[in-house]
């Protein structure tokens, strides 16, 4: 298939943070794309997001640098913390560290913040690219083209379509069948919190992982220091709904994290809604292309929480693929085929990494103060802490092999 730039319809399903920042990779690459999404409105879900410097390189590659600096954290560090004494660890130093090292800082952001500046530069370079209301129930081709069933709309026929619908995508399941997820054995609460209603010696700039036998809490401030974000996973197969939309209660937070540091508990007592979701785990996918269709983050490679590494992955997919299309503009198929090859080993490596992240948190060395010393020693050394995470901070997606 031959095309050029201007001519070739890419559509887009999903207008979360992946969808989005394929659109805007793609925008700057010069191609026309439309970004079809079923809300009403752009609306995120109140929660954080931590972007490493390999994901804010992208952010800032694709000119949102000035964004960036008005609406997310600067953190200054990252710390390991015991469940119950709130004996502390350094991780690793972020701040102009991060960025002398890697070239870019190691932010914070709340979703809705980084969503609506995407949106905003989108729009700013296509005011008609992202298209609401717009439900998308099934796909098919023929003969190279792409037909979307979008619901209470006409079909849509594109050249190109790529699925960023999420963990659930449509698209997905269009392409290769109903997913076999199986239960990782770990639920998840999830809260935002108003900074002013916590002590004073909690508004720190820095982000805590507080581990534990069965369980761990990650913290982090947003909004340059206005909110605090809290996650806490626990081991155990309560509920079955995996979906970050369902309300739990403040009593049943804190029976979870029962004899938890005074700090857990300030923070699950000051969540205004606390939400709870089951963690379900997938195996990597060997491709996710079929003919005119390929997929993007949580649609092609959901992941446990455990690396924060969901969101960076789906916004180097989309600067690739932005990439690998513009390289190979003269052969769909042979863009798709570098793209894949471009991201399935290092993505398959962050899935496979987060579901070591889990037992590495939950480990039962955590349960007394001095077998704790002597496994965050271990566990969290500098040696340690290079081996997880400078191959991940170092990958930069404009120089890459594609």
């Amino acid at each position: 298939m031959f095309f050029l730039n201007l001519n070739m319809r890419i559509s887009i399903v999903g207008g979360g943070l992946g969808g989005l920042t394929a659109a805007l990779a793609l925008l700057h690459q010069g191609f026309k794309v439309t970004v079809y999404e079923q809300a009403k409105s752009l609306r995120e879900l109140g929660a954080g997001v931590q972007l490493g410097p390999n994901a804010v390189g992208v952010l800032y590659r694709l000119g949102l640098q000035a964004q960036m600096q008005t609406i997310a954290t600067d953190t200054q560090g990252k710390r390991v913390r015991l469940w119950n004494t709130g004996q502390s660890w350094p991780l690793f130093d972020l701040g102009a560290l991060s960025v002398q090292m890697y070239g870019y800082p190691y932010l914070t952001v709340h979703r809705a913040d980084l969503q609506r500046v995407l949106a905003e530069q989108i729009h700013a370079m296509d005011s008609q690219c992202i298209v609401l209301n717009s439900k998308v129930n099934g796909v098919e081709q023929t003969n190279g083209a792409v037909k979307l069933d979008i619901e209470g709309r006409e079909s849509v026929v594109c050249d190109l379509l790529i699925g960023a619908d999420g963990v659930h995508s449509i698209i997905r399941k269009s392409l290769f069948g109903h997913d076999e997820a199986r239960q990782s054995g770990i639920m998840a609460w999830r809260g935002v919190i108003d900074c002013k209603n916590l002590p004073t010696h909690m508004h720190e700039m820095v982000a805590t992982n507080w581990v534990g036998p069965g369980a761990h809490v990650v913290q982090y401030p947003l909004r340059r220091g206005a909110l605090m974000n809290f996650v806490g996973a626990i081991e155990g197969n309560r509920w079955e709904i995996e979906s970050w939309s369902e309300k739990g209660s403040t009593e049943e937070c804190l029976g979870d994290f029962k004899g938890w540091h005074e700090d857990i508990q300030t923070l699950i007592k000051t969540i205004e809604t606390p939400y709870k979701w089951v963690l379900k785990v997938r195996d990597p996918m060997p491709t996710w292309t079929q003919g005119s269709i390929t997929l993007l983050g949580d649609a092609c490679h959901p992941m446990l929480p455990f690396l924060a590494q969901g969101a960076g992955m789906a916004l180097e997919d989309g600067f690739i693929l932005a990439r690998a299309l513009k390289k190979y503009s003269s052969s769909l198929p042979q863009a798709l085929e570098h793209y894949e090859s471009a991201r399935i080993e290092r993505t398959s490596k962050v899935v496979d990494g987060s579901n070591a992240n889990a037992k590495r948190f939950h480990n039962p060395a955590l349960a007394d103060a001095r077998g704790a010393s002597e496994y965050v020693s271990k566990e969290w050394s500098e040696e340690r802490v290079k081996e997880r995470y400078e191959w991940l901070f170092r990958y930069n997606v404009q120089e890459v092999e594609i």
